[in-house]
Protein backbone atom coordinates (compact mmCIF):
# COMPACT_ATOMS: atom_id res chain seq x y z
CA UNK A 1 0.00 0.00 0.00
CA UNK A 2 2.82 2.38 0.85
CA UNK A 3 4.47 1.81 -2.53
CA UNK A 4 1.23 2.40 -4.42
CA UNK A 5 0.71 5.70 -2.61
CA UNK A 6 4.03 7.19 -3.74
CA UNK A 7 3.60 10.00 -6.24
CA UNK A 8 5.24 9.70 -9.68
CA UNK A 9 7.50 12.65 -8.84
CA UNK A 10 8.77 10.94 -5.63
CA UNK A 11 9.46 7.70 -7.51
CA UNK A 12 11.34 9.64 -10.19
CA UNK A 13 13.46 11.35 -7.58
CA UNK A 14 14.38 8.03 -6.00
CA UNK A 15 15.21 6.47 -9.36
CA UNK A 16 17.45 9.41 -10.28
CA UNK A 17 19.53 8.86 -7.18
CA UNK A 18 19.08 12.47 -6.05
CA UNK A 19 17.84 13.59 -2.68
CA UNK A 20 14.77 15.77 -2.37
CA UNK A 21 16.92 18.67 -1.16
CA UNK A 22 19.20 18.38 -4.19
CA UNK A 23 16.26 18.34 -6.60
CA UNK A 24 14.69 21.38 -4.93
CA UNK A 25 18.04 23.20 -5.07
CA UNK A 26 18.44 22.44 -8.79
CA UNK A 27 14.87 23.54 -9.49
CA UNK A 28 15.50 26.84 -7.68
CA UNK A 29 18.70 27.41 -9.65
CA UNK A 30 16.84 26.80 -12.91
CA UNK A 31 14.01 29.16 -11.95
CA UNK A 32 16.42 31.88 -10.84
CA UNK A 33 18.43 31.50 -14.06
CA UNK A 34 15.28 31.72 -16.17
CA UNK A 35 14.13 34.84 -14.29
CA UNK A 36 17.53 36.52 -14.60
CA UNK A 37 17.88 35.58 -18.26
CA UNK A 38 14.49 37.02 -19.20
CA UNK A 39 14.57 40.25 -17.22
CA UNK A 40 18.26 41.03 -17.56
CA UNK A 41 17.87 40.49 -21.32
CA UNK A 42 15.03 42.99 -21.42
CA UNK A 43 16.85 45.53 -19.24
CA UNK A 44 20.01 45.30 -21.31
CA UNK A 45 18.26 45.11 -24.71
CA UNK A 46 18.99 48.74 -25.60
CA UNK A 47 22.61 48.47 -24.45
CA UNK A 48 23.23 45.23 -26.37
CA UNK A 49 21.56 46.70 -29.47
CA UNK A 50 23.70 49.85 -29.20
CA UNK A 51 26.99 47.97 -28.91
CA UNK A 52 25.98 45.57 -31.69
CA UNK A 53 25.19 48.37 -34.17
CA UNK A 54 28.20 50.48 -33.25
CA UNK A 55 30.36 47.38 -33.56
CA UNK A 56 29.40 47.32 -37.25
CA UNK A 57 30.02 51.04 -37.75
CA UNK A 58 33.40 50.76 -36.04
CA UNK A 59 34.36 47.89 -38.31
CA UNK A 60 33.54 49.94 -41.42
CA UNK A 61 34.77 53.50 -40.72
CA UNK A 62 35.23 54.27 -44.44
CA UNK A 63 31.45 54.19 -44.94
CA UNK A 64 31.08 57.27 -42.72
CA UNK A 65 34.24 59.20 -43.56
CA UNK A 66 32.13 61.91 -45.21
CA UNK A 67 30.66 62.91 -41.84
CA UNK A 68 34.01 64.14 -40.56
CA UNK A 69 34.20 67.94 -40.58
CA UNK A 70 37.18 70.08 -39.65
CA UNK A 71 37.77 73.80 -39.56
CA UNK A 72 40.29 76.36 -38.34
CA UNK A 73 39.39 79.60 -36.62
CA UNK A 74 41.60 82.46 -35.50
CA UNK A 75 41.27 85.20 -32.93
CA UNK A 76 42.95 87.26 -30.27
CA UNK A 77 42.44 87.31 -26.54
CA UNK A 78 43.76 89.56 -23.78
CA UNK A 79 47.55 89.23 -23.94
CA UNK A 80 47.78 89.92 -20.20
CA UNK A 81 46.22 86.49 -19.63
CA UNK A 82 49.21 84.72 -21.18
CA UNK A 83 52.08 87.26 -21.24
CA UNK A 84 53.41 86.64 -17.74
CA UNK A 85 56.82 85.30 -16.79
CA UNK A 86 55.27 83.54 -13.81
CA UNK A 87 53.41 80.64 -15.43
CA UNK A 88 51.40 80.06 -12.26
CA UNK A 89 49.67 83.40 -12.95
CA UNK A 90 48.48 82.43 -16.43
CA UNK A 91 44.71 83.08 -16.48
CA UNK A 92 43.69 79.52 -17.28
CA UNK A 93 40.04 79.83 -16.25
CA UNK A 94 39.52 83.05 -18.23
CA UNK A 95 41.19 81.54 -21.31
CA UNK A 96 39.10 78.37 -21.21
CA UNK A 97 35.83 80.23 -20.72
CA UNK A 98 36.69 82.75 -23.45
CA UNK A 99 37.38 79.98 -25.97
CA UNK A 100 34.21 78.11 -24.99
CA UNK A 101 32.07 81.22 -25.40
CA UNK A 102 33.70 82.49 -28.58
CA UNK A 103 33.88 79.20 -30.48
CA UNK A 104 31.02 77.24 -28.92
CA UNK A 105 33.29 74.60 -27.45
CA UNK A 106 31.33 72.25 -25.17
CA UNK A 107 33.75 69.37 -24.70
CA UNK A 108 35.75 68.85 -21.52
CA UNK A 109 39.22 70.32 -21.19
CA UNK A 110 41.68 67.45 -21.60
CA UNK A 111 44.99 69.31 -21.45
CA UNK A 112 46.41 72.78 -20.80
CA UNK A 113 50.11 73.12 -21.60
CA UNK A 114 52.27 76.18 -21.07
CA UNK A 115 55.52 76.53 -23.04
CA UNK A 116 57.92 79.43 -23.31
CA UNK A 117 56.34 80.73 -26.53
CA UNK A 118 52.75 79.52 -26.42
CA UNK A 119 49.91 77.94 -24.52
CA UNK A 120 48.15 74.94 -25.99
CA UNK A 121 44.74 73.64 -24.97
CA UNK A 122 42.98 70.46 -25.96
CA UNK A 123 39.24 69.84 -25.58
CA UNK A 124 38.01 66.29 -26.10
CA UNK A 125 34.57 64.71 -26.29
CA UNK A 126 32.88 61.81 -28.10
CA UNK A 127 33.28 62.49 -31.84
CA UNK A 128 34.61 65.97 -31.12
CA UNK A 129 37.94 67.70 -30.62
CA UNK A 130 39.24 71.27 -30.39
CA UNK A 131 42.91 72.23 -30.14
CA UNK A 132 43.91 75.84 -29.45
CA UNK A 133 47.38 77.35 -29.77
CA UNK A 134 47.93 80.79 -28.21
CA UNK A 135 50.93 83.05 -28.76
CA UNK A 136 52.05 84.19 -25.31
CA UNK A 137 53.41 87.48 -26.60
CA UNK A 138 50.51 88.82 -28.64
CA UNK A 139 47.55 86.76 -27.40
CA UNK A 140 46.75 85.71 -30.98
CA UNK A 141 45.55 82.16 -31.30
CA UNK A 142 44.29 79.51 -33.71
CA UNK A 143 41.70 76.84 -32.96
CA UNK A 144 41.43 73.61 -34.92
CA UNK A 145 37.95 72.08 -34.63
CA UNK A 146 36.98 68.51 -35.53
CA UNK A 147 33.48 67.02 -35.53
CA UNK A 148 32.97 63.39 -36.53
CA UNK A 149 29.17 63.51 -36.88
CA UNK A 150 26.51 61.32 -35.28
CA UNK A 151 28.14 57.99 -36.15
CA UNK A 152 31.50 59.26 -34.90
CA UNK A 153 29.93 60.17 -31.58
CA UNK A 154 28.34 56.72 -31.30
CA UNK A 155 31.65 55.03 -32.16
CA UNK A 156 33.53 56.95 -29.48
CA UNK A 157 30.82 56.10 -26.95
CA UNK A 158 31.26 52.44 -27.90
CA UNK A 159 34.98 52.71 -27.13
CA UNK A 160 34.47 54.90 -24.08
CA UNK A 161 36.79 57.50 -25.58
CA UNK A 162 36.63 60.95 -23.96
CA UNK A 163 33.18 60.16 -22.58
CA UNK A 164 33.73 60.73 -18.88
CA UNK A 165 33.55 58.57 -15.76
CA UNK A 166 29.75 58.25 -15.82
CA UNK A 167 29.75 56.61 -19.23
CA UNK A 168 32.66 54.40 -18.14
CA UNK A 169 30.48 53.07 -15.31
CA UNK A 170 27.67 52.39 -17.80
CA UNK A 171 30.07 50.36 -19.96
CA UNK A 172 31.06 48.29 -16.91
CA UNK A 173 27.41 47.73 -15.99
CA UNK A 174 26.54 46.72 -19.56
CA UNK A 175 29.44 44.25 -19.59
CA UNK A 176 28.18 42.69 -16.35
CA UNK A 177 24.62 42.46 -17.70
CA UNK A 178 25.74 40.81 -20.94
CA UNK A 179 27.88 38.37 -18.94
CA UNK A 180 24.83 37.47 -16.82
CA UNK A 181 22.70 36.93 -19.95
CA UNK A 182 25.35 34.61 -21.41
CA UNK A 183 25.90 32.61 -18.21
CA UNK A 184 22.20 32.20 -17.42
CA UNK A 185 21.63 31.05 -21.00
CA UNK A 186 24.24 28.32 -20.55
CA UNK A 187 22.74 27.30 -17.20
CA UNK A 188 19.25 27.08 -18.72
CA UNK A 189 20.37 24.87 -21.59
CA UNK A 190 21.83 22.44 -19.04
CA UNK A 191 18.34 21.92 -17.59
CA UNK A 192 16.72 21.14 -20.96
CA UNK A 193 17.60 17.49 -21.51
CA UNK A 194 16.47 17.25 -25.13
CA UNK A 195 18.40 20.39 -26.12
CA UNK A 196 21.38 20.08 -23.79
CA UNK A 197 23.79 18.24 -26.08
CA UNK A 198 22.87 20.11 -29.26
CA UNK A 199 22.95 23.48 -27.47
CA UNK A 200 26.39 22.90 -25.96
CA UNK A 201 27.61 21.54 -29.30
CA UNK A 202 26.49 24.68 -31.13
CA UNK A 203 28.15 26.85 -28.47
CA UNK A 204 31.36 24.88 -28.90
CA UNK A 205 31.18 25.25 -32.69
CA UNK A 206 30.79 29.02 -32.31
CA UNK A 207 33.83 29.13 -30.02
CA UNK A 208 35.90 27.02 -32.43
CA UNK A 209 34.91 29.18 -35.42
CA UNK A 210 35.95 32.34 -33.57
CA UNK A 211 39.27 30.72 -32.67
CA UNK A 212 39.83 29.61 -36.29
CA UNK A 213 39.21 33.14 -37.60
CA UNK A 214 41.77 34.45 -35.11
CA UNK A 215 44.28 31.68 -35.84
CA UNK A 216 44.02 31.91 -39.67
CA UNK A 217 43.46 35.62 -40.40
CA UNK A 218 44.64 37.47 -37.30
CA UNK A 219 47.45 35.60 -35.55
Amino acid sequence: MLKSQESPSTTEKNNSGKSKRQIVWERNIAQLSRWLHIYVSMISFAIVFFFAVTGLTLNHPDFFAGELKSSNEKGKLDSNWVNNTDTTKIAKLEIVEYLRKTHGIKAALAEFRIDDAQCSLSFKGPGYGADAFIDRTSGEYEVALMQAGFVGVMNDLHKGRDSGSGWSVLIDVSAILMTLVSLTGIILILYIKRKRVSGLLIAAIGLILAWLVWAIWVK
